[in-house]
This record gives C-alpha cells, sequence and structure tokens, in this order.
C-alpha cells in the first residue's frame, strides 16, 4: 500500500478517539499529539452516521492508520476543537495511488 508523501501533510492535529458513552457522558482516549495531516476548512455537506446530512466546516486528509472513529475530538492547526462526522478509508490496493483516510468534521 503506498502511502500519502510526507511533504504533502503540511498541518498538525490532535486526536482523542471516542470510546462510546458512558455514566457521564462522552469517554475519550488518551490525546495523540502532533498527527500529520493536511486541514482544509471548507463548508460542504456530508451523510453523519445516522443518515442525516450535516454541515461540515473542516477536513482533514492523515494517513490511513490513522486512530479516529466517528466522535472524536480533533484540535485543528488553528486551534479550533471540532468532532468528527464521517471518516472514510481511501484505499487502491494494486494501483499506484495512495491510501489514505479522509475525516469530515464539524
Amino acid at each position: 500500500m503506498t502511502r500519502l508523501p510526507a511533504f504533502l501533510l503540511r498541518h498538525r492535529i490532535s486526536v482523542e478517539p471516542y470510546l462510546g458513552e458512558g455514566a457521564y457522558g462522552a469517554r475519550y482516549g488518551a490525546r495523540i499529539e502532533d498527527v500529520p495531516a493536511l486541514a482544509a476548512e471548507t463548508v460542504r455537506m456530508v451523510r453523519a452516521v445516522d443518515g442525516r446530512e450535516v454541515t461540515s466546516t473542516a477536513q482533514v486528509i492523515a494517513d490511513p492508520d490513522l486512530i479516529c472513529p466517528v466522535g472524536s475530538r480533533i484540535t485543528l492547526p488553528d486551534g479550533r476543537v471540532t468532532t468528527a462526522l464521517s471518516v472514510a478509508r481511501h484505499t487502491a490496493p494494486g494501483l499506484p495511488v495512495p491510501a489514505c483516510t479522509e475525516v469530515s468534521c464539524e
């Protein structure tokens, strides 16, 4: 599997993986700092896990092994904290294109 070249991942983000709901609300895993990514703050419509159409205000592209389930908290390069609405893993086995993970954020 080909990975995205490191020079394309110009931004750094932090991810707190969503672990599920607990007695006191949402639970998150240990914060993963300094994750190389390419972040774009553009507005677009995406489909949430439950099928609703929601507005995404930022999109992040990172390595294919990024641990970021839907609901994870993400700190963008400008310091804004957002939530992962949808996560797409792009692969093309056997083709000379890089694999990546695309996260659409609130």
